[in-house]
This record gives structure tokens, sequence and C-alpha cells, in this order.
């Protein structure tokens, strides 16, 4: 009987909630392993995750080891005796011991079109790779870092001025629909396993601080990227007299513009209240819709250039 499935679930970020929400509303038996508490803000607050909020509100038990593989939490999850795990952008890497307690595996639920992007940050870099297209995969998982048999995929179009956190939101969707999906086939007999191509695979690396440092010789399409792909970490940033920017929102621009076509990458070649802030890039323009001086707001670029001034100042 699928409502009786016990269901292991191993996830932490917003982007595993909506996963959880349908396991609970299918009624099965679950509990949840996530991410300790961390410590957030200014004052390192501990903070639960997302996924232990949910879980907790509906009277889930939730276990949060620093390593699930730990001695005492493959105990715990061999207590639990799940029929299948289910993971979604949990954070920790699962042993062969931990695979080996449900007998109908563990389904993990991936931002990327596998075998492209592997590995952490799948959403973000699709967008700074410009890439046309994303999605959605299930897979069956293995000890590998998401090799593992596809399942199901789902695949979407980015967005063009869509930024990271928006497409975060919708894949998140997105994943917990093609969840049930593909646990209905597998207790149905009829989910697919697709051996992953490792020659098309690419990875992703987890996003640093530096990773957001604009280089104004790239294109504008290339900076829209940037920008879009680290919104709102690490956040896209350059530097103006050694004071720190970031660069929250821009646009593509024509460039029809009357401006200095000779200027350096990086200018500020218009900067007036009443059109906006557009910066020289390696191929043209690109328009600043929001940016943060260092210690101040955010703010749109219109109302900031009122009282600052940024003709032919330049960023690094």
């Amino acid at each position: 009987m699928t409502d009786k499935l016990k269901v292991a679930f191993c996830g932490t970020p917003d982007f595993a909630v909506p996963s959880l929400n349908k396991l609970i509303e299918r009624g099965y038996q679950l509990t949840v392993f996530t991410q300790p508490d961390r410590p957030k803000g200014r004052n390192n607050k501990l903070v639960a995750p997302p996924v232990k909020e949910i879980a907790l509100k509906n009277n889930i038990p939730v276990f949060q080891f620093e390593k699930i593989r730990s001695d005492e939490g493959v105990r715990t999850l061999k207590k639990f005796a799940p029929d299948l795990m289910v993971t979604a952008a949990f954070g920790q890497i699962l042993s062969q011991e931990n695979l080996d307690i449900p007998p109908l595996g563990c389904i993990n639920v991936h931002a990327s079109l596998l075998p492209k992007y592997r590995g952490a940050a799948p959403i973000q870099w699709s967008i700074i790779d410009g890439e046309e297209y994303t999605g959605v995969t299930t897979m069956m998982t293995d000890i590998g870092l998401d090799t593992g048999d596809i399942l199901l995929k789902e695949k979407v179009k980015i967005g063009e001025d869509e930024n990271c956190e928006e497409l975060f939101n919708r894949l998140s969707l997105i994943g917990a629909d093609l969840l049930v999906r593909t646990i209905d086939e597998l207790l149905a007999g009829t989910l697919p396993r697709i051996k992953q191509d490792a020659n098309q695979a690419t990875r992703c690396a987890m996003l640093k601080k530096e990773t957001g440092k604009i280089d104004f010789r790239m294109t504008s399409q290339q900076i829209h990227n940037l920008v879009r792909g680290t919104y709102s970490w690490p956040c896209a940033h350059a530097y103006m007299d050694d004071e720190l920017v970031k660069i929250w929102v821009t646009k593509k621009v024509d460039t029809d513009y009357d401006y200095n076509k000779d200027a350096e990458p990086g200018m500020c070649v218009i900067a007036n209240p009443k059109i906006g802030l557009f910066i020289k890039t390696g191929d043209g323009i690109i328009e600043v819709k929001e940016l943060q001086f260092q210690g101040s707001k955010r703010m749109d670029a219109k109302s900031l250039l009122l009282g600052k001034k940024l003709q032919d100042r330049k960023f690094i």
C-alpha cells in the first residue's frame, strides 16, 4: 500500500521544501534528515534549515547529523527501516551503507538535465554559462557524484532576464511534481532507468565570493548572465576607487545610444538620472538597473544618480 510507504527524506534548503510537501500530501510515513542548524546574520543566531521547519510543523521526526554516513547516522536510518530514500539538495554525500538500507533504493531530485551540470550549484552555473534550457532530473542515487541512472526529466527554458533565485523557485516546484511521478512509476514497475553517458557529463563547482567579480572586458551577455547567476549570493560586483559595488540587476540594450565608443571597458559612459546608468563592456554597453555601494542600501540606478555623479568614472 502506497499510503504505508516509509520514506526517509534528506533535504536542507528551500529547494527541497516543495518535494517534502508533496510527500506529506501523499500520507507517506516520513522521517527527515537534514543539515544541522547553522549560525546566520550579524548575531550568528542558529537558524534551522527550511526542511526542518516544515517537518516539525507536520510532526515528522527530524535528525541532523553532520554526516549521515557516520555510525550514528547509519544506525538511525536502519532503525527507521525506510522502503525508499529521497534526497533533494541535501548537501551531504551518502555512503554505500546508507544506500543499501532502503530496498527500493534512493531517488535524487537534481536541478539540471543530467549528465550536464553534475555537482553543486547547477542552477547558478546554467545561467552563468548562458544555457538556453535547463530542467530537473530524477535519478537513482549511487556512490558517485550525480552519476546514477536517469529516471525522469523535465526540460524548461531559462528566461532572458530570469535570475537564479527565480529559476530556483520554479525548478523546486517542477522537481516536486517530477518526484511524485517518479515514485508512482517506481511502485507501478514502469519506471525507466537510463545509464548516464559519462562522455556528455559536465561538472559544476560551488560558487565562491570571487565568482561574482565582473570583468567588464567580457561581452554584455556574459556580464548579464553573471549578474543573474550570482544573485543574491555571492552577488556580482566590481570596484570603484577601491570601494566594493554590488551589481544587482542589469539589462541588455541596443548599442545605438550616443556614447563614447572608444571608452575602456568598465567606464560609465552614460550616467544620467533621467536616462540611467550604462557601462562600457567588451562588445558594447550594458545598463545597470540596481546597484549598491559599500555601506549604502541597494538602489535603482536612476535614484542613485540623483545624488551621486558617476559619469566617466570607471568600474574595475
